[in-house]
């Protein structure tokens, strides 16, 4: 028999029924204790939760039950403290003499030792640090699809405690609250708090990871390319120093979206010059991801079997996706191999024509799946990307994101451009020594002039409005 005792802490009933049991337990070799105390304050609420739950009617302290170990289903109510007594007393020949003295010094004493065991636990607790998660635009879609995926544990670990905090401006309050309303409701064991702020000024504090989900709306006849450029520079202007003065040193930057992520990162990386370049990275595992359903379908094969599809450039941009790298796990052709054994994407793909007049070209279903998608996509995409950040990519593949440029592939220096890493031990290497042919050389310059261009008018923006700022950038 394992039999539950459950009470508030300074309740002396609780305490009768408990010393009661506690011999029972030392003279009977088939006797369980299993004790449960609730603090007063508590007490009213829990006993409504567990009645509710397992179909019992009891209210009052204490409620005591058999858990039929042997049988399953739920347990088997055996009331109070009266009922335990005359339990005791049929089935064992045993009674309480304990007198009510001794019985109500034990019940403060319980009382106090609850205290304090509860307050070693909220200092324990108060020790493992969660993670601080800042979102910024959170009222978008992409944020709403993007917290459960962050607080179910597969990105950043089932050890891992996270809080996350929701940034955006104070007409859309009301909707963070909601957000936050249903994160709370949704208990993930995982997320430690989930908070709503609209006020710039405390944005980013202690931060160790912010995704910044600012999008501008295009609509190139109501506005031209620059006046958006420069209001994505206006953003960054203001998150950049705010996450030099607020977030932690290490922090890590994730530019996501649907417009200009590499602009902003590149802008955040320009405007916050004591953030670390190689922490700031743009999302482009989006195109990738739809590009390798696009090849499956194809191909009639499972997407996971597709790996090594690269994402040159500009991803919300003009970017390139390469196909010359990429592999096949598992297809189902005339020659096999073990698990390990890969096919050439483009030899197994026999219709060149259909790769440059339909998966390659701008007016591709690849790019209108892209542009087109509400949420889903661009959440996976950064959650995707902060797993692989965390714990690294899986074991020689490769992932694209947008990394500030060093010259590698003959890129210019100092844009944001997407190209092939490889994340290991919490870090990420652009993968070298890929070899890029001419044609494929001649498209990443294309692509280079293009962020080029749009570095330099973000750069004018400043000048014009901020020439001190400029002068302090370009030096």
């Amino acid at each position: 028999v394992v039999a539950v005792f459950t009470g508030k802490a300074n309740c002396p009933y609780y305490a009768k029924a408990e010393l009661l049991a506690d011999y029972l337990q030392a003279n009977l070799p088939d006797f369980r204790v299993h004790k449960i105390t609730q603090h007063p304050d508590k007490w009213e609420q829990w006993l409504h939760d567990i009645c509710e739950m397992n179909g019992w009617e009891h209210r009052q302290s204490p409620i005591i039950w058999r858990e039929l170990l042997d049988r399953g289903g739920k347990g088997l109510l055996l009331g109070g403290v009266n009922d335990f007594l005359e339990y005791a007393q049929r089935y064992y020949g045993i009674t309480s003499m304990m007198l009510n003295e001794e019985i109500l010094s034990i019940a403060e004493e319980n009382l106090q030792v609850h205290i304090e065991i509860e307050k070693e636990e909220e200092e324990i607790k108060s020790l493992i640090k969660p993670l601080q998660i800042w979102i910024t635009s959170a009222s978008s879609p992409i944020c709403y699809q993007l917290i459960p995926l962050l607080a179910n544990g597969e990105v950043f670990g089932m050890s891992t405690e996270i809080s996350i905090h929701l940034l955006d401006a104070d007409q859309f309050k009301d909707v963070l609250c909601g957000i936050v309303m249903e994160a709370e409701d949704m208990a993930f064991p995982l997320l430690r708090s989930i908070s709503e702020h609209t006020e710039i000024d405390e944005a980013f504090i202690q931060a160790d990871i912010i995704i910044v989900l600012d999008d501008v709306l295009l609509n190139r006849e109501v506005q031209s390319l620059e006046s958006y450029i420069r209001e994505v520079s206006e953003i960054c202007q203001v998150y950049a120093p705010l996450i030099e003065k607020n977030a932690k040193s290490g922090v890590r930057v994730i530019s996501s979206g649907k417009t200009f992520v590499n602009l902003k990162a590149m802008m955040i990386i320009t405007y916050g010059q004591s953030i670390k370049p190689e922490n700031v990275i743009a999302v482009a595992t989006s195109w990738e991801s739809a590009a390798k359903a696009v090849l499956a379908r194809k191909l009639n094969m499972n997407v996971a079997g597709v790996k090594d599809v690269i994402v040159w450039g500009n991803i919300t941009g003009s970017n390139y996706i390469d196909l010359s790298h990429a592999k096949l796990y598992g297809y189902d052709c005339a020659i096999w191999g073990p698990a390990d054994f890969s096919h050439p994407l483009l030899n197994m793909i026999y219709d060149s024509e259909w790769i440059h007049s339909e998966f390659l070209s701008t007016q591709s279903s690849l790019s209108s799946r892209v542009s087109h998608c509400v949420a889903i996509l661009p959440a996976h995409a950064a959650a995707t990307v902060l797993r692989c950040w965390y714990h690294g990519s899986p074991p020689g593949e490769i992932v694209s994101v947008g990394v500030l440029t060093k010259g590698q592939f003959c890129v210019p220096e100092g844009i944001v451009f997407s190209m092939p890493v490889r994340f290991q031990n919490g870090n990420w290497d652009v993968v070298t020594e890929l070899e890029i042919n001419e044609m494929t050389q001649e498209v990443l310059g294309c692509l280079a002039h293009e962020l080029i261009q749009e570095k330099l008018v973000a750069l004018k923006e400043i000048e014009e409005l901020h020439p001190y700022e400029a002068d302090k950038i370009t030096s």
